[in-house]
């Protein structure tokens, strides 16, 4: 879908107001109008009717977001099919991998992580449900890319460039392209260090009925990731986790 200008400007500075308060952890008045270049009164407005839906809180002068997007984002995310399937079975393969698992769908040309659960050896590598990461800068968002639509793939991710997240981030669309079409001729994507230095990352597709529902992933140290023979054995365990979420999803109720 092409995207305009919004044509109603007061819901665009609403969502503003919003993104202004995540980015400062809560502010006050005097800051957000400062940041805004608003009238005082226009962003007190703002400010006020945002706490009276309940989507911000006032604690003294400074203004936060509230637990209501909390919320509705689990609201969201328990209605996925994907996840009330895949959920077990994530916390399945951390507890037998040790490393993180995690499940990531599509979303306006991003991966968006959907669950993510942490096994006993893993590490602290910031993968958290609602994560929105580029989808040619990991092996999570790659295998999701692979299997798009190449008129839409064109249109959202190619035409703008590839933006580097790191210094090992493909930034060339060709070579990108050609891990691609690897990743769609192999079944799986691997990273390491491409969106977070330090962390390396295996994904299988869910492709159920030539509809691309999402992926499943597990992400360790680049250390471990490396080794051709671990990360052959956590293939293998994505690929099984992979097809009992394929199952359940067709078959389970």
């Amino acid at each position: 879908m092409e995207r305009t200008s919004p044509p109603l400007r007061t819901v665009a500075r609403a969502f503003e107001v919003i993104e202004l308060l995540w980015e400062l952890n809560g502010a006050t008045l005097a800051e957000v109008t400062r940041r805004m270049d608003l009238p005082k009164s226009t962003v007190h407005d703002y400010l006020r009717t945002l706490e009276m839906v309940g989507y911000i809180t006032r604690i003294g002068e400074t203004y936060q977001l509230s637990y209501r997007f909390l919320t509705t984002g689990g609201r969201l995310r328990n209605r996925s099919r994907f996840f009330q399937t895949a959920r077990p079975v994530v916390r399945r393969l951390a507890d037998e991998t040790g490393e993180v698992a995690s499940i990531g769908v599509e979303e306006d040309g991003e991966c968006v992580i959907l669950h993510a659960m942490r096994g006993e050896k893993s590490l602290e590598l910031g993968i958290y449900p609602g994560l929105r990461v580029p989808l040619h800068a990991h092996a999570t968002g790659k295998v999701l890319l692979a299997h798009l639509p190449e008129a839409y793939a064109e249109e959202t991710i190619f035409s703008d460039g590839l933006a580097a997240v790191t210094d090992h981030t493909i930034t060339d669309v060709n070579r990108m392209k050609r891990e691609l079409s690897a990743i769609r001729e192999q079944g799986y994507a691997a990273d390491w260090d491409e969106q977070i230095l330090g962390m390396g990352t295996v994904s299988v597709p869910i492709v159920i009925e030539d509809d691309l529902v999402g992926s499943i992933s597990v992400s360790g140290p680049t250390g471990r990731v490396e080794d051709d023979d671990y990360r052959a054995e956590l293939l293998k365990g994505v690929r099984e986790a992979a097809n009992t979420i394929m199952v359940g999803y067709q078959y389970g109720h």
